[in-house]
């Protein structure tokens, strides 16, 4: 089952709003192909971020 709230990347990455804040993660097939993740990069707090 896919959550239709979910917005995806082709990395298999993908983001949910929560009250003008977005929940980041990756799909089960990352997890399973990438094994243990050891880093993460992401935006200061509070940034503005853009798509694209």
């Amino acid at each position: 089952m896919v959550p239709k709230d979910l917005r995806y990347t082709k990395d298999h990455e993908w983001a949910r709003l929560e009250d003008g804040k977005a929940r980041v993660g990756i799909t089960d097939h990352a997890q399973k192909s990438l094994g243990d993740i050891v880093y993460v990069e992401l935006p200061t707090v509070g940034k503005t971020v853009k798509k694209g």
